[in-house]
């Protein structure tokens, strides 16, 4: 009977240890992601004045406007990487669609229509986005028109995407992109857009997924905290008897 205890009782144990073996590795992957996630939106540091003088050196070889259009548009992105505050942003792109493509210099020739170019555009440029640490967090299409009635400039807009950067660095690098060059025609040439820098002051995702999260969460904590009081299988008065 006493060998027989013996081996039930090191039996015990040994699954103990296999579940505590497994439970330290979990921990140690899902630290290891949580510790990946955190870099990957890491802002870094401003800005240095050499870095804005290469971004604007590239862009102004590649940007493919033209005349007062083209000098605002430097103007401006320079105004924007030297004023960098270090911190991450969300960019605002508000687009209405031309009634045709437009010719665009050095752009390449386009047959489709608007909505079809701002599609290519954004299916490439999306998995640049990410690899620099951005993600839309919103993207949508009007739905009706303005409803307080401004005169057209502030109307008839076709969609709408928010985009968030983990720092005006990555949103140099991702314009800078030897790849993004190329696509970024198919935007242009596609669209009016307004395109604004924000500093978040809240933002707050789908409640259904917070809510889920914490709902799993809670699982989660109360089956762990129950298996805790739970009394070890074949110690003390459960012990299992042998005749």
């Amino acid at each position: 009977m006493a060998t027989h205890q013996q081996a039930f009782t090191d039996g015990v144990k040994t699954a103990a240890r296999s579940r505590s073996r497994f439970l330290l590795v979990l921990a140690g992957v899902l630290a290891a992601l949580f510790a990946a996630l955190c870099f990957w939106q890491a802002p870094g540091s401003k800005l240095a004045a050499a870095e804005v003088e290469r971004y604007m050196s590239i862009i102004d070889k590649t940007l493919p406007l033209a005349g007062e259009e083209r000098t605002r548009m430097l103007a401006r992105m320079r105004a924007f990487a030297e004023s960098d505050d270090g911190k991450p942003f969300y960019m605002l792109n508000l687009m209405r669609y031309y009634e045709r493509v437009r010719e665009l210099p050095g752009a390449p020739a386009f047959a489709g229509t608007p909505r079809e170019a701002n599609a290519r555009y954004e299916d490439s440029a999306i998995p640049m986005l990410v690899e620099q640490g951005g993600y839309p967090s919103l993207a949508a299409q009007t739905s009706a028109r303005d409803l307080f009635g401004h005169d057209a400039p502030l109307d008839n807009w076709s969609r709408m995407l928010v985009v968030r950067y983990p720092s005006r660095r990555a949103f140099f690098d991702l314009v800078t992109d030897p790849r993004y060059g190329p696509i970024a025609p198919y935007k242009l040439m596609a669209q009016e857009i307004v395109l604004v820098p924000m500093a978040a002051e809240l933002a707050i995702p789908d409640v259904r997924l917070l809510a889920g999260g914490a709902f799993v969460g809670l699982f989660l904590l109360i089956g762990w905290w129950r298996a805790t009081r739970r009394p070890p299988a074949g110690g003390g008065a459960q012990a299992v008897r042998h005749p």
